[in-house]
């Protein structure tokens, strides 16, 4: 019995990412809660059902596969890094392409940003963020918790993309032209708010990094 509260919290969280999105279930809420109230619930919902799976995994028995080496800790810093800005430069911009875009009309091709990186920043966040504390957790519930987390993300965009492909219709692929067409260099624009979500990515990188080790008995800086 001692797995089987981070069995319930695994079933848990494929259900709580799985059931509301699906077409129906999601226009359903949608009409009900709005497009932001339903953002807003799912996002406390993941959230909630997350912290508990990764409390879930700590209370799992240890079982090693790999021992701890301070080179993963610092591996982990840096990819922590870059999604921090990834998340920042993502969270709350137009993106047709996936799930959680704000003002999807106002999106404009020739100035993808972070979309021409990712259709979906936020799974690829999510995968970095898994393989990369994969690495200094060599335990087997850790490695099975970040290594469903990181297949989690990959499969993810497939199943995304089918969906978006099929509502969109046409209007995906010309959009997926136009963004591709842009020249690499292209597409960035630097303004106000884009100097302001820098900053919010330094707060992103900074506060959790505080508070990692009252929140998992952990400091990741050596």
């Amino acid at each position: 019995m001692a797995w089987a509260e981070y069995i319930l919290a695994i079933l848990a969280f494929f259900v709580s990412h799985s059931v509301p999105v699906r077409p129906r279930i999601r226009a359903s809420l949608v009409q009900g809660l709005g497009q932001s109230g339903f953002t807003a619930a799912y996002s406390l919902l993941s959230l909630a059902v997350l912290a508990w799976v990764i409390g879930a995994a700590g209370r799992a028995p240890f079982i090693p596969l790999w021992p701890w080496a301070p080179w993963q800790n610092h591996l982990v810093l840096g990819v922590m890094g870059l999604l921090c800005l990834l998340l920042a430069l993502c969270i709350a911009r137009p993106n047709p392409f996936s799930f959680g875009g704000t003002q999807n009309e106002a999106f404009d091709p020739a100035r993808p940003g972070v979309v021409r990186v990712s259709r979906h920043p936020l799974l690829l966040a999510l995968g970095l963020w898994a393989f990369a504390h994969m690495v200094p957790n060599g335990d087997l519930a850790h490695v099975l918790l970040f290594g469903m987390f990181g297949g989690f993300a990959a499969l993810g965009h497939r199943i995304i993309d089918r969906r978006r492909r099929r509502q969109m219709g046409p209007a995906w692929h010309s959009l997926q032209h136009k963004m591709q067409s842009v020249p690499r260099a292209g597409g960035i624009a630097v303004s106000p708010d884009t100097a302001a979500r820098v900053i919010c990515a330094g707060l992103l990188y900074g506060l959790p990094l505080w508070a990692h080790p009252w929140l998992f008995g952990v400091s990741p800086i050596i």
